[in-house]
């Protein structure tokens, strides 16, 4: 039964992303498209987003996560972000679970966030929490007080109940909210976190700009995100079939616009933010998506993504082609860091 269902999820994921497409191009679906499948926009210039378009977009986004969390957690955990792994390193199925554990730790080590008691972050934002794996983890390690948001009602409750469950009730707490308008007071948090949110962000730089202002002043930002290939210095986009590429995953995961690292860095440079510096991860995360894959054709992997509803499954159509965009050095792990000045 077990190598039935994978034939049949092998084929699920292997023949139907040629038909996305014309599938994904539906006049009814045409006002998300106007948005979502620009491939790569560099991130300073003007990108016109109607109200509509946006709030099309975070519905999208909610309704995706809605679905697909209780999937991601049950096969999963309760990290929804990369493992860091050594580059060409075998690894099995119960090595992911410690590198997503330890994405967060290199994460936390490349921005030089101390542990030392007078200097360690002891008010955390995570922004695109998921269910919360980075918020409580983070907030266990440093001793610190987190708030999570997130666009999705069932990410923040189960993230919220995990919390309860855990005895972190008193020092996580989580809701919806909306990263591009947070609803904290400038200034609030030592350690500003952003694991895999930024790729969903239609505006990047009201999206930094938010990260900024509710930085502390001597406050770390941390932002992972996945990014497309830098330009070269003769470039002014990337070339036709990277857009294209691009704009499939776009279609299954609710992404607007892609752009690069070095967009990423001139708009921090803009906001005068202090000690930049990025890394391409890319290599590091290169068994994860394979892995997931694998995941997605056990039985109960095949059976929980079948029963989950449209959004998530049209999520899992496109996993191969994020294996595709890495081997090919479209698609970018980043990590981007820097100190807001005190």
């Amino acid at each position: 039964m077990t190598s039935l269902c994978g034939a049949c999820a092998s084929t699920l994921l292997t023949t139907t992303i040629p038909h996305q497409s014309s599938l994904f191009s539906r006049s009814k679906q045409q006002p998300l498209q106007r948005l979502i499948r620009g491939g790569a926009i560099r991130a300073n210039s003007n990108l016109a987003v109607s109200a509509a378009d946006d709030q099309q977009l975070k519905k999208g986004i909610a309704e995706f996560y809605d679905e697909s969390s209780g999937i991601w957690e049950n096969i999963w955990g309760e990290h929804m972000h990369h493992g860091f792994y050594d580059p060409d390193a075998v690894v099995q199925i119960s090595d992911h679970r410690s590198a997503q554990i330890r994405m967060i730790d290199q994460a936390l080590a490349f921005a030089s966030v101390s542990e030392e008691a007078s200097k360690k972050p002891r008010s955390i934002v995570d922004v695109g929490c998921g269910i919360g794996g980075s918020a409580r983890y983070l907030s266990r390690k440093y001793g610190a007080e987190c708030c999570g948001i997130t666009l999705s009602p069932v990410q923040a409750a189960r993230a919220q109940a995990l919390a309860t469950a855990q005895g972190l009730a008193n020092k996580v707490s989580f809701q919806v909210a909306d990263a591009l308008n947070q609803p904290f007071p400038d200034g609030k948090f030592d350690l500003v976190w952003s694991m895999e949110s930024g790729e969903h962000m239609p505006d990047k730089l009201k999206f930094v700009s938010e990260l900024a202002r509710v930085a502390a002043p001597g406050a770390t930002i941390i932002i992972v995100t996945w990014c497309h290939r830098d330009l070269s210095a003769t470039e002014i986009s990337l070339r036709p079939e990277e857009k294209g590429l691009l704009d499939k995953i776009c279609d299954g995961f609710y992404l607007p616009a892609w752009c690069s690292t070095a967009d990423y860095i001139k708009l921090l440079e803009s906001l005068s933010l202090k000690d930049i510096k990025s890394a391409d991860w890319s290599d590091n995360v290169a068994p994860f998506w394979p892995a997931v894959i694998r995941s997605a054709l056990t039985w109960d992997g095949l059976t929980s993504l079948l029963q989950s509803g449209w959004k998530t499954i049209r999520g899992a159509l496109v996993m191969p082609l994020m294996i595709e965009g890495f081997q090919k050095g479209v698609i970018k792990f980043s990590i981007i860091t820097c100190r807001k000045p005190e």
